[in-house]
């Protein structure tokens, strides 16, 4: 029987003050990643430990357990996530003579480091994982992460120690821990609603960057090299567009059938029930249909209502299900589980983390979790095939700025904001039968291109995708280093495509692929993304940009359209899209509104010397005056929540000295 060992959570520590019981305790933290059993490794001669946590799919077999030691003793390997193509990994090796003595993908793993090394084996890998591999031999530590990092993995030096963990929870006990904040990890948190990689909140505790593995040992310390990147994608996929003919919108539509079909079949081995999230939009519903092409068996599909029906797109996922064939189930949340959810989930995480829609995904999860261990999404179709409004309006500010002076881009920008929203939502809404209205409505739209018309394409981008434009305003520390924004490492292609570039190098990671691995490992859910298979990735780099977004009207994905509408009407899908939020800007002002005076209390925030109260508090009031700062507010509730929970909780497992900025 073939066997993928799947999501776990891993911890290790080297160094002169290792203790064994203590690293066993902080490895037992990540339980939840890994309930079904757990593995140690000690070198007592390096001071050296790695821990697993198991999550199991396939078996519970000896023979796939973990930390798991070469036969020659030289390596130890503890790995979280999945080699797809671990089979054709194994034959190769099978091939120039090496034995296996199991059938899991960790091993094949293992084998494979042995014979061709870390990096060469990185390069053969399609799958999600974060892997520590030790080599005895030479005292050198390997850690490694996956191209789109779908999985995370923390760590931490400090002289001649190190310790790494999936979470950052485990290494908040480590002895030289000291809790002092990273300045610019603030800034970029309240700018992106996430902590950026490299950094993490903590200035101690860095996160692995996708694509990218380290090498440690005590005498030359950390080197960091990068066996994947998107940049490099997006320099060999404008290489492929000059030599290769135009492909029509059918045959990409072909090539992308084949690329996807392989990526979900891949992810469909499983000997446990699986299923896969749908809200019925293209990304999930071309994951499904996929599945549906490749099995006969029944699937089950998972998705969340919401009692607000300006944010429930339940009904078009039962539509999707019903016309696929899927054994569809569906949960709805209420406000009343919001009351309930929104203080358990708010600043649970490792760092502050603000995008809301991990309180919905959570619920998805637990309730996903009911029925199956396995689900597929359909995350990263957005970023890959241009699915966000700013792309569509990226095109049209860069044709306008051709032709405008600076001088004529501000007059226009003026001209547009000064119209009535009526007139936009009303007359011009009609006179183009709201093929540009989008879910905000058009006189929203219309504002946010008439903002971001007169300023700069690199300016503009972040301004699009941060919160708060200027954190210092709000905890008043000073930023060293922009984070998270990387318009300029592309000036080879347009500006939508640049941001699209920099969404896949740095929003899908830190944010989407973060709040799906949090929601899902707290559940004990393993969550597996086709459209990230990276072979994919790459060969979206290889399509001009009028193959993703149709021309004349506010659409991207126009390849994924072309190839769902094969297997789906394309009444089911054709609609303004909602996403995935929640009315937070409500529920702060009613449900929610005692739980987050608590939290924004001026005596609390004051305690805490990190938050302006008087800003918040200014904010705060004009919120429940009804004018609308949900999202900022939420970002400084969820702060709170972390910063009470973290920072200032007397809990014996948590000691740090006093917090500093820096």
């Amino acid at each position: 029987m073939w066997k993928l060992l799947f999501m776990c959570g891993i911890f290790g520590w080297i160094g002169a003050r290792l203790n064994v019981q203590h690293a066993n305790q902080m490895l037992d933290q990540l339980a939840h990643r890994g309930p079904d059993d757990r593995g140690e490794w000690f070198y007592p001669e390096h001071k050296a430990w790695l821990g697993h946590r198991r999550l199991s799919i396939l078996d519970l077999s000896r023979a796939g357990r973990q930390p798991m030691l070469s036969e020659n003793g030289r390596w130890a390997l503890t790995f979280n996530g999945e080699i797809y193509n671990f089979r054709q990994i194994r034959r190769q090796l099978l091939d120039i003579g090496c034995h296996f003595t199991g059938s899991s993908d960790t091993e094949v793993l293992l084998r494979s480091i042995e014979q061709y090394g870390v990096m060469e084996t990185l390069e053969r890998l399609v799958g999600m994982f974060a892997f520590a591999a030790y080599d005895v031999s030479d005292r050198k530590l390997y850690l490694a992460r996956d191209r789109m990092g779908v999985k995370p993995l923390y760590y931490t030096v400090n002289g001649e120690e190190i310790a790494f963990s999936s979470e950052l929870g485990p290494l908040r006990r480590l002895p030289w821990f000291d809790a002092q904040l990273n300045s610019d990890a603030m800034h970029a948190y309240f700018r992106y609603l996430a902590v950026p990689a490299p950094v993490s909140i903590f200035k101690q505790i860095l996160k692995l960057k996708p694509g990218v593995v380290i090498e440690w040992s005590q005498s030359l310390g950390v080197r960091e090299r990068a066996y994947w990147s998107v940049t490099e994608s997006v320099s060999k996929g404008l290489l492929s567009r000059k030599e290769k003919d135009p492909l029509d919108i059918s045959r990409a539509a072909d090539e992308m059938e084949s690329l996807l079909s392989e990526a979900v079949s891949l992810r469909m081995v499983s000997d446990v029930p699986l299923g896969v999230f749908l809200s019925g939009g293209v990304d999930s519903s071309l994951v499904a249909a996929m599945m549906r092409k490749l099995s006969d068996k029944d699937i089950s599909s998972f998705s969340i209502g919401f009692e607000e029906q300006s944010h429930d797109e339940s009904g078009y996922a039962r539509d999707v299900a019903r016309s696929l064939r899927l054994k569809h189930h569906e949960a709805v949340l209420t406000e009343r589980d919001a009351i309930d959810l929104v203080p358990e989930i708010a600043g649970a995480q490792d760092e502050p983390f603000a995008d809301n829609s991990v309180i919905p995904t959570y619920l998805l999860s637990k309730f996903t979790r009911e029925k199956v261990t396995v689900a597929l999404s359909g995350d990263g179709g957005d970023e890959l095939f241009a699915g966000y409004p700013r792309y569509f309006w990226g095109d049209r500010i860069s044709s306008l700025r051709k032709i405008l002076t600076p001088l004529g881009a501000r007059a226009v920008s003026g001209l547009l904001k000064s119209a009535p929203v009526s007139f936009w939502d009303g007359f011009i809404h009609r006179l183009t039968s709201g093929r540009y209205t989008g879910s905000e409505g058009l006189a929203y739209r219309v504002r946010r291109f008439a903002d971001y018309l007169s300023i700069p394409e690199s300016e503009a981008y972040r301004k699009i995708i941060s919160v708060w434009d200027t954190p210092g305003i709000l905890v008043g520390v000073r930023e060293l280093q922009d984070l998270g924004s990387c318009i300029d490492q592309y000036p080879d292609i347009p500006w939508s495509e640049q941001m699209m570039a920099c969404d896949q190098e740095h929003y899908l990671p830190n944010d989407i692929l973060m709040k799906v691995d949090w929601a899902s490992m707290r559940c004990s859910l393993e969550a597996r993304e086709p459209l990230l298979d990276h072979r994919l990735v790459e060969w979206s780099w290889t399509l001009p940009f009028r193959l993703k977004k149709a021309d004349g009207v506010d659409q991207g994905k126009r390849v994924m359209r072309e190839l769902l509408y094969r297997y789906v009407p394309s009444h089911l899908i054709e609609r303004p899209k909602k996403g995935f939020g929640l009315p937070m800007d409500r529920w702060l002002r009613g449900s929610l509104r005692d739980w987050a005076e608590s939290l924004l209390d001026r005596t609390a925030m004051e305690r805490s010397c990190l938050i302006n109260s008087d800003y918040v508090t200014n904010m705060w009031r004009r919120h429940i005056g009804g004018e609308n700062f949900s999202s900022r507010l939420w970002t400084i509730l969820v702060f709170r929540s972390w910063e009470e929970r973290v920072l200032l909780s007397r809990r014996k497992e948590v000691v740090a000295p006093p917090v500093a900025l820096v």
